[in-house]
């Protein structure tokens, strides 16, 4: 019997969702049936009553649903916890379980397919908010030398640091206080890419032969990643690998099986110019 899933949010009509997890499902011999629906604002619960009532296994969760999604579950895994929010769910009879698989889908991405090991490096986050909550635990599990957190709210950015600081080294700061201050990694969790922005972060923040890590996808050279390759970065990547990783993960999670990621990464990759 085919079990169905889906990709709620609002807008919906972009998500690669579908494609990702109907290749999945062709590629480990799972039968399965993988939509899309446009919930209504407010209304994330009954939309998610429905498709449980119809037989829905499980859903992942896109913006602007993730915070009801949290609310909506009945178990949280300590990922979906620390983040306040779920972008994956299942239903297990009575139970509706929640999981955040964007930290460790991005650390999956940039240490095995990108091949740049994250232990010993010094490392900043851009950004103080639900993705980069998401990929805190997992960036510091990865024991770097340091993690610096920058977000133009100082109190967002050590709010943060303080929920990590019993699992490794990290700080946080304003974009003004890394002046002088230099990174193998650098990742931009900011919202500024999706509006066509650059954050405010200067361009010698980038150590020799660091790698600059735009979290949005699909949308080429953002002003982030322009200033790395201005910068003289030549190591630029975008969040596609993070979005087929953090797929995988639900996938596995609903089904007992982890899909490789090669094909529909090299299927969704877009051309950084």
């Amino acid at each position: 019997m085919t079990d169905r899933y889906a990709v709620i949010g609002n807008p919906i009509q972009h998500s690669k969702s579908p494609l990702i997890h109907t290749a999945f499902g062709s590629a480990t011999g799972q039968d399965i049936e993988y939509g899309k629906i446009e919930g209504a604002i407010g209304e994330f619960a009954a939309t998610a009553d429905a498709f449980r009532a119809a037989g829905g296994k499980g859903m992942n969760i896109t913006a602007p649903f993730k915070l009801d999604a949290f609310a909506y579950s009945t178990d949280r895994s300590p990922a979906a916890e620390l983040a306040g929010a779920a972008n994956a769910i299942k239903f297990d009879g009575d139970r509706v379980c929640a999981e955040n698989f964007d930290g460790v889908g991005l650390v999956r991405d940039v240490v095995h397919n990108l091949k740049r090991p994250l232990r010993g490096k010094r490392i900043l986050l851009l950004g103080a908010g639900g993705a980069a909550r998401g990929a805190l635990l997992p960036f510091l599990a990865e024991r770097p030398a340091e993690l610096v957190i920058a977000n133009r709210s100082l109190d967002k950015a050590l709010m943060l640091a303080s929920i990590g600081s019993e699992h490794g080294a990290v700080t946080g700061c304003t974009y003004q206080d890394l002046i002088a201050q230099k990174f193998d990694i650098v990742f931009n969790a900011t919202s500024a890419s999706l509006r066509g922005e650059l954050p405010p972060v200067h361009a010698m923040v980038f150590l020799p032969g660091a790698l600059a890590y735009e979290l949005a996808y699909g949308k080429g050279l953002t002003p982030f990643l322009r200033l790395a390759q201005n910068a003289g970065v030549a190591h630029l990547a975008d969040g596609v690998g993070m979005l087929a990783e953090q797929a995988a993960e639900a996938f596995a999670w609903w089904r007992g099986v982890r899909p490789d990621t090669r094909e529909v990464i090299n299927r969704l990759t877009v051309p950084l110019v």
